[in-house]
């Protein structure tokens, strides 16, 4: 089965994550097309038989582009089974109210595009301290001290639940060859 593994990376978290799934459905014996929707280029293949999408949350919203290639493809990705990956540092707060809204940042997106992925998983992002400049360290630092999360700016710190992601892609590709 040939899978397209398509992602919007603003940080570097979500590309890690795609390639993560792309690599699962490798070594599962099927073939993933990695592709980053930014690119703005054609995915190569003539016709991927499924379709594993990820995103990050930004402000409350998934990057254009991305949305832009949902809806270009809506057509297609309704024909085939499709899964998406949601990713946000909302879905690990200690605030029930925090997991809550990340869980619901999909159905914007669905209702927007029309696209209804059959599978959604809610990944967890990252703090890369040490890629940012000095506004947004300085204010990721403050949200993350009131989320009491790490704070070591001299640091990277990842939170994505890889197990439970590989449990997620496996899950997807035994029910889109079902």
């Amino acid at each position: 089965m040939i899978i397209l593994v398509g992602y919007v990376s603003i940080e570097g978290q979500s590309k890690k994550i795609a390639e993560t799934v792309a690599a699962q459905i490798e070594k599962g014996g099927d073939r993933a097309v990695l592709f980053n929707v930014l690119t703005g280029a054609e995915f190569g293949v003539d016709h991927p038989q499924a379709a594993i999408l990820c995103a990050p949350i930004h402000a409350g919203r998934y990057p254009a582009p991305f949305v832009d290639f949902v809806e270009r493809e809506r057509d297609w990705l309704k024909s085939v089974p499709s899964a998406f990956v949601s990713v946000s540092l909302f879905i690990r707060s200690e605030f029930a109210e925090e997991r809550e809204e990340a869980m619901h940042f999909p159905d914007a997106l669905m209702a927007q595009t029309g696209w209804m992925p059959g599978m959604v998983h809610h990944a967890a992002g990252a703090l890369r301290y040490t890629e940012y400049d000095f506004f947004k360290r300085w204010m990721a630092k403050r949200l993350a001290a009131r989320e009491g999360a790490p704070t070591d700016v001299n640091q990277v710190f990842e939170f994505t639940d890889w197990a439970a992601l590989d449990g997620f892609t496996r899950q997807f590709v035994a029910a889109a060859k079902a």
